[in-house]
């Protein structure tokens, strides 16, 4: 395909269903998405990330006790592995990877652990240098009776991580040493979100001056200053992502656009994608809520040239591309849907 990007999807899988990692290609002029092909096959590969490098790709699998895997990415965009190893990361959902592409963040949703993994040169993935389990509560008793931690995220400069804990209204924040992948509490440790709001993702600004997290329980994103000394974030406001009357809702993923202004949110149950300008303080301002055209947009990311966002419809079983008008950051659906069964991970190679 002409002018067009690869990118990689996890899956939740089962038979006669997704069995694996897939790779589809983005029309970067029409929007139009290429029917996902099998990379390899994998057991509930929920979350995906790209090495710096872009010759490795490292996958949870959600379903464990704490698997991940390593793969080589070859030429043909299948997937070749590399190893597996375990951790002690029961129902891990999230991973990343430090920018020098020698560390390997992930988030065990299952009891709220957070843990850290070398990469080799070759990189394949080593035993667990780092572990470390939260504890906690928080007030909705059916989804925060215990810790939940929901996502690691490394900062450009590779010397903080934040994590974000559903299950205990917490940001999380540590130091990282570069040499040994320890991570170490950051002063003040963490920053508590609103009481049951339920942190999930987390987005940094390009220049590191902002921090956004999206509420899962609550349908909200907050909105955070960062301290460029210590990394601690100094809570700037708080919106919905929803309009005034709606259903049920839980949002999912949460992104900042390459240029820094615009700011997007899934939302889960309403079925549409909040978008938001930033302004040069970091704040938000509602832009407007448009439908994603899929049914749980869940993962979602963006194409590195700003254009295009692809969002997958976990229970629609379909993917779809919305346009980024380049002057106000709204979305327009292009209707092109492509199927794929349970979709819930979008990656896209960002350079």
């Amino acid at each position: 395909m002409a002018n067009s990007t690869v990118f990689y999807l996890g899956t939740y899988t089962s038979p006669g269903g997704s069995q694996g990692i897939y790779h589809a290609s983005l029309n970067l002029t029409t929007g139009e998405i290429s029917t996902p092909e099998l990379a390899i096959e994998a057991r509930d590969p929920s979350f995906v990330a790209y090495h710096p490098n872009g010759k490795y790709l490292y996958t949870v699998h959600e379903s464990t006790a704490g698997e991940f895997s390593a793969y080589t990415i070859q030429a043909d965009h299948s997937l070749k592995l590399l190893n597996k190893v375990t951790a002690p990361v029961p129902g891990p959902c999230h991973l990343s990877v430090d920018p020098s592409g020698r560390h390997l963040f992930t988030a065990g949703y299952g009891t709220g652990v957070l843990a850290s993994l070398p990469i080799a040169p070759n990189g394949t993935l080593g035993a667990a240098s780092w572990s470390q389990q939260n504890t906690g509560h928080g007030p909705n008793t059916g989804r925060q009776e215990g810790p939940h931690m929901h996502a690691a995220y490394p900062n450009a400069k590779g010397d903080l991580v934040y994590a974000c804990d559903l299950g205990t209204d917490e940001v999380l924040v540590y130091k990282l040493d570069k040499a040994t992948g320890k991570l170490t509490a950051a002063q003040p440790k963490s920053v508590l979100t609103e009481p049951g709001s339920g942190p999930r993702h987390l987005a940094l600004s390009p220049n590191g001056q902002f921090a956004y997290v999206n509420g899962e329980l609550t349908s909200t994103v907050l909105a955070y200053r960062v301290d460029p000394a210590t990394g601690a974030l100094t809570h700037l406001q708080t919106l919905s992502t929803l309009p005034a009357e709606h259903g049920n809702n839980s949002t999912a993923e949460i992104h900042v656009h390459p240029n820094g202004k615009w700011l997007y949110v899934s939302n889960r149950g309403h079925d549409s994608i909040a978008a938001y300008a930033i302004d040069s303080d970091g704040k938000l301002t509602l832009l407007e809520i448009e439908p994603a055209t899929v049914r749980e947009p869940r993962g979602f990311d963006l194409d590195p040239t700003g254009h295009w966002l692809v969002v997958a419809g976990q229970n629609s079983n379909n993917l779809t591309a919305l346009a980024i008008d380049q002057t106000t950051g709204k979305l327009t659906p292009t209707h092109h849907l492509t199927p794929i069964s349970k979709p819930v991970c979008v990656v896209i190679k960002k350079s």
